[in-house]
C-alpha cells in the first residue's frame, strides 16, 4: 500500500464518551463517530464497545493501525493501561493484546493528555513550540508535557500527570490516593462544588454577563492558576494549553489564570509564556492518538 493511501484510526476514550475518527496519513479527517462509554465503564464492556465502533467506522478495513488515548498512564511498551483512576476496574489492563485479535489491526495506547498534546503539536496551538504543558479539564484533569519537541513520559511511561499534583494537603480526597490534587479543584465535579448546576448553564450565564456566574469562573480560574504556577516553575514552558470540555468556557476564566500566574511566578520563569486554549477542541485527542499510531506502527513514508 502506498504511504499516501495508508489510513489510521484514532480513539479518545473518556469516562462518558468515546470519540473515534479515521484519518489519512496526513491527518485529513475521513470519517468520525462518537458513542457513549458503557456504564459502568469496566474493561470488558469498553473493549466490546470499541470493537463494534471501530468496525462501524471502518467497514472496508482501510485502516491497518489504531491509536487509543486513555485517562491514565500506559506501560513503556504502550500495550497495557496501568491504571485509569476514574474508570472502574482499570488496573494493568492489556488492552492492545485484547483488541488486536478482534480488530485484526495493530494497536498502540497512550495517555489521553499526551494524545491531545500531540494533536495540538501536529495541527493546533502547539505547532512550532518545543516546550509545552497541556491540561485537559473535564471529568478529571489530565494533561501532557512536551520538552524539546518530545513527549516527556519518564522511565516507565507514567510521567506527567499534571492533574494529580497537590495544591491543598487538606483538600478533598482524590482517586489517585492524593488529597487536594489539582483535579479536585479544576474538574467538572470541582466546578459543581462551586456552583449548583451544569457547566454549560454557567457558561451561558457568564456570556450574558451574570455577576454570579462570572464570579464563579473567576474563582475557578484563580485556583487553576495556582496549580499552573507550580507546573510553570518545574517546566518553564513556552505555552500552557487548556483543553477538554471546560476549555469551551476559557474566555471566562483565562484572565484569572493569567493574573494568578503573573502574581506567583517570577518573571524569569515565565519569560515568553503564553497561556491559551487549545485550537482543536475535543478532536485533539483522537488526532494525536492517530499520529502516535502512525509514528509507532507504520513504516516511514
Amino acid at each position: 500500500m502506498k504511504a499516501s493511501s495508508q489510513q489510521v484510526i484514532g480513539v479518545d476514550l473518556g469516562g462518558t464518551g468515546i470519540k473515534l475518527a479515521r484519518f489519512d496519513r496526513a491527518g485529513q479527517l475521513l470519517a468520525e463517530q462518537h458513542i457513549a462509554t458503557p456504564q459502568p465503564a469496566v474493561p470488558g464492556a469498553v473493549c466490546m464497545a470499541l470493537c463494534e465502533a471501530i468496525e462501524a467506522l471502518d467497514p472496508d478495513r482501510c485502516a491497518t493501525v489504531v491509536g487509543i488515548g486513555l485517562p491514565g498512564p500506559m506501560d513503556a511498551a504502550a500495550r497495557v493501561a496501568r491504571v485509569c483512576i476514574n474508570l472502574p476496574g482499570w488496573q494493568e489492563v492489556p488492552l492492545a493484546e485484547w483488541l488486536e485479535p478482534q480488530l485484526q489491526r495493530r494497536v498502540t495506547l497512550a495517555n489521553d493528555g499526551n494524545c491531545a498534546l500531540v494533536g495540538e503539536a501536529w495541527q493546533g496551538a502547539a505547532r512550532g513550540c518545543g516546550d509545552v504543558v497541556l491540561l485537559t479539564l473535564g471529568t478529571g484533569v489530565g494533561g501532557g508535557v512536551m520538552l524539546g519537541g518530545r513527549l516527556f513520559t519518564g522511565h516507565n511511561g507514567a510521567a506527567a500527570e499534571p492533574g494529580l499534583i497537590g495544591i491543598d494537603p487538606n483538600g478533598p480526597p482524590c482517586n489517585s490516593g492524593n488529597r487536594g490534587s489539582l483535579e479536585q479543584y479544576a474538574s467538572i465535579a470541582a466546578l459543581r462544588r462551586l456552583w449548583d448546576g451544569e457547566p454549560e448553564e454557567l457558561h451561558r450565564r457568564a456570556c450574558a454577563a451574570d455577576p454570579e456566574a462570572l464570579a464563579v469562573w473567576e474563582r475557578y480560574g484563580r485556583t487553576l492558576g495556582v496549580g499552573i504556577s507550580s507546573l510553570v516553575y518545574v517546566f518553564t514552558p513556552q505555552r500552557v494549553l487548556l483543553g477538554g470540555g471546560l476549555a469551551g468556557a476559557a474566555e471566562h476564566f483565562l484572565p484569572a489564570v493569567r493574573r494568578e500566574v503573573n502574581l506567583r511566578v517570577q518573571a524569569v520563569s515565565r519569560e515568553g509564556l503564553e497561556i491559551r486554549a487549545c485550537e482543536l477542541g475535543n478532536g485533539a485527542g483522537r488526532l494525536g492518538a492517530a499520529r502516535l499510531a502512525i509514528d509507532r506502527l507504520l513504516p516511514a513514508a
